[in-house]
């Protein structure tokens, strides 16, 4: 090959270069010392080019295929069905002029021959030779690219999105609906004590209850008539926890003394006492289960004690205040501590560690209630209370609305939740939906000051159908439901 020819050939691979990708190569220039190796550079570049650009086009989707056969299915079934609105093709973007207005539309009984047409117009400008000896690749026209194109276009248009890319849509909140509960009115108002009243305990047959006060005494009510029955003596300080044992007839008592006292109810006297707390005791709790006896104060811990041998088990350590409130269940967390450093502890009994811990309250947290029926609980603080999901210690909801100290809590089996504060505001709610359905303020007994109004602890009885509440006017008040209240 002559060199003149060799000049020829470059310069014609330029022209059709610059028709294809105007912008790109065009005004480029051969002079007299154009040698093989920058024709084969040329070469390479183009064919570069055309594999960047229309990579997507060489390999269709399974889709289309065959698109003569598919076209004459889709031709049968638009006969029978209603025209659809046609939809204007996707639009190209080319480094040269815009060629949208010159785009021919294609012909699919001839886009099968797109795949072959685009290899042979490769392999032609790479100085391959094709395989195919019975077939002859056309040129590489301006018509064959951009029908290649927009064949390619169309394709990716059917195609479902990538994986992580899809829209779904978020399912709607929808708030549970408050249960009607029928509010709660005074029944019974209880004097005898001379001090205010601490701590409540409802026995397990559900004849009598107890109460202990500041005035260092505990007292045995009749829970139908309010009659006094007994008073026990014992304490040097006031007494702040009581428990009643379902599988033996003792009861627990605890006081700012730092005394924990286990008293016969068969003798009315103290069989055993438990030493150990080095401040004053605030909270108390017993296992449903086991013999075990659990007790919080001002040391920031939580003692377990065998209640038999009255040896001490574990301290339940963890706490930085005072350990307030305490609730005891036959499964894991077994038990559940809520303290002035604003946190509450689930505990594993076993083990004697932290399960988990709460931060979610601000203040500090006074009372805790377990469910009767269902494994949750609420905390309360004085910023609101928090309803939890047992056994992880999971969030569930606020019930807001209590601006106040909340000193008490107690929860029914039929999903009401009491908290007292102490102001002497009572709210009454929906355990489920955290709806505050009654709003209410304690009566102070005549006589006393108004600052007295306060609700110092409460517990339902074992139906759950009547409430007894400790208040700091030395009475016990019993609330009901209202039987005439209507929905």
């Amino acid at each position: 090959m002559s060199k003149a020819d060799s000049e020829g050939a470059a310069r014609a691979v330029v022209e059709s270069t610059n028709k294809l990708f105007r912008g790109s190569l065009a005004g480029a220039t051969f002079s007299s010392e154009t040698d093989a190796e920058k024709l084969k550079w040329q070469r390479s570049a183009v064919a570069t080019k055309y594999r960047d650009e229309y990579l997507s086009s060489r390999t269709l989707p399974r889709s289309i295929e065959n698109p003569a056969a598919k076209s004459n299915a889709s031709a049968a079934a638009d006969a029978a069905s209603p025209a659809a609105p046609s939809h204007s093709p996707r639009l190209m973007i080319t480094s040269g002029e815009s060629i949208v207005s010159a785009r021919p539309q294609l012909n699919l009984a001839n886009a099968t021959d797109i795949n072959d047409e685009i290899q042979g117009v490769l392999d032609g400008l790479s100085g391959k030779s094709s395989k195919s000896k019975t077939k002859k690749h056309k040129k590489p026209t301006r018509e064959l690219v951009l029908a290649a194109a927009q064949q390619g276009a169309e394709a990716s248009r059917s195609l479902p999105p990538p994986p992580g890319q899809q829209m779904v849509r978020k399912r709607n909140y929808e708030p549970v609906k408050p249960q009607w509960h029928a509010p709660w009115k005074l029944m019974r108002v209880i004097s005898g004590h001379i001090g205010w009243v601490r701590s409540l305990a409802v026995e397990p047959g559900n004849k009598w209850f107890a109460s202990g006060s500041v005035d260092r005494t505990i007292k045995i009510w009749d829970l139908a008539s309010g009659t006094l029955k007994l008073t026990l003596t014992g304490h040097i300080s006031p007494v702040r926890g009581l428990a009643i044992s379902s599988r033996h007839p003792y009861l627990f008592s605890c006081g700012e003394d730092k005394q924990v006292k286990c008293w016969d109810l068969e003798t009315n006297k103290v069989v055993r006492q438990y030493h150990g707390h080095l401040s004053g005791v605030y909270s108390l709790a017993l296992h449903p289960v086991l013999d075990i006896l659990v007790t919080g104060g001002r040391d920031s811990v939580a003692r377990v004690w065998d209640m038999r041998t009255k040896q001490q088990v574990h301290v339940l350590s963890g706490h930085t205040s005072t350990v307030s409130a305490l609730e005891c269940q036959e499964a894991d967390p077994q038990v559940i501590s809520g303290s002035m450093d604003s946190t509450v502890r689930l505990w594993d009994l076993a083990a004697g560690k932290s399960m988990a811990t709460l931060t979610h309250h601000k203040k500090s947290v006074r009372a805790l209630a377990l469910h009767p029926t269902e494994f949750g609980f609420a905390s309360a603080s004085s910023d609101n209370i928090k309803q939890w999901r047992c056994p992880k210690g999971d969030f569930v909801q606020n019930f807001e609305g209590h601006n106040a100290i909340v000193n008490s809590l107690s929860v029914n089996s039929d999903g009401v939740v009491f908290s007292g504060g102490d102001d002497g505001s009572m709210r009454f709610w929906d355990w489920s939906s955290g709806h505050c359905f009654q709003n209410a303020d304690t009566v102070a007994q005549p006589g006393s000051l108004d600052s007295e109004a306060g609700v110092l602890c409460s517990t339902f009885d074992r139906t759950g159908f009547r409430l007894i509440t400790g208040e700091a006017d030395k009475t016990i008040k019993i609330w009901k439901e209202d039987d005439d209240a209507t929905e």
